[in-house]
């Protein structure tokens, strides 16, 4: 691992002024870390966030979950407020890693990072997600660019994610063996105007299913989508999961969503 210098900012203002140069900010670290010690990053300073108070802790209002970004997944996961409002994703973030992980990684920097197999950005893709920064609010649509590629500028820092409240919703994913990420994982959610549809681990970049959210606007159940066919181009094909395998579990996993919801 090589040499960086550790520093601590009190709020987002204080963050966003320490970075320069090749720095990074730092909660978590379930991520980053790794990265670092394998030598696949480097930086020369990381500015650690996890003191900011004002980023961590849920709340809802008018229809909508807030998730301040240095929550972790074991509180989303053990939330009495998701646990009502938004069950699949307290599930979501149950299903993630190990119990280190879930109580040391962030949503934020789950989202920041955007791993293609990683599960919120399809919660926050099917739930009509706003991110809110310390600049500006990103419809989660315009947030996900590509494999690991977001929308965050330089010194952008994800203060929280503002989640729409569904009528009704799952997450459903077949996970690595080791890793517990998803091969393919679907969230499906029907919001008060529309039905989504988010796929992530199949492609390299979470993202929606407009042939499956069309199906499923007219009939929300499995039958409603029985006779789609999920086309093999463009999806992922590596020693888990053929690109054929792949697009027929995500008519599987669809269907267990749709079974939970």
């Amino acid at each position: 691992m090589k040499s960086f210098n550790f520093k601590s900012a009190n709020n987002s203002k204080e963050a966003s002024k320490l970075i320069s140069g090749r720095a990074t900010f730092l909660a978590g670290g379930m991520t980053l870390l790794p990265a670092i010690k394998l030598r696949l990053a480097a930086y020369s300073d990381l500015i650690n966030i996890k003191k900011i108070k004002s980023l961590s802790g849920i709340k809802v209002s008018n229809k909508k979950i807030k998730i301040g970004s240095t929550t972790t997944h074991a509180i989303v996961a053990s939330s009495k407020e998701i646990n009502k409002y938004i069950p699949s994703l307290a599930s979501l973030a149950e299903g993630i890693g190990d119990p280190q992980v879930r109580n040391r990684g962030t949503i934020g920097g789950s989202i920041a990072n955007n791993d293609p197999a990683a599960d919120y950005p399809s919660a926050c893709l099917a739930l009509n997600a706003i991110i809110h920064t310390n600049k500006r609010k990103i419809l989660a649509e315009k947030f996900f660019k590509g494999i690991f590629e977001t929308d965050l500028k330089k010194g952008e820092l994800i203060e929280l994610v503002e989640f729409e409240i569904p009528e009704k919703s799952a997450y459903a994913k077949f996970p690595n063996p080791a890793s517990g990420y998803a091969i393919v994982g679907v969230y499906v959610a029907k919001l008060k105007n529309e039905v989504r549809v988010s796929i992530t681990g199949a492609s390299d970049c979470v993202f929606r299913s407009k042939e499956l959210e069309s199906h499923l606007s007219k009939n929300f159940s499995y039958s409603g989508i029985v006779n789609v066919n999920i086309l093999s181009k463009n999806l992922n094909e590596d020693m888990h999961a053929s690109a054929e395998y792949r697009a027929h579990l995500i008519k599987v996993m669809t269907k267990k969503a749709l079974s939970n919801c």
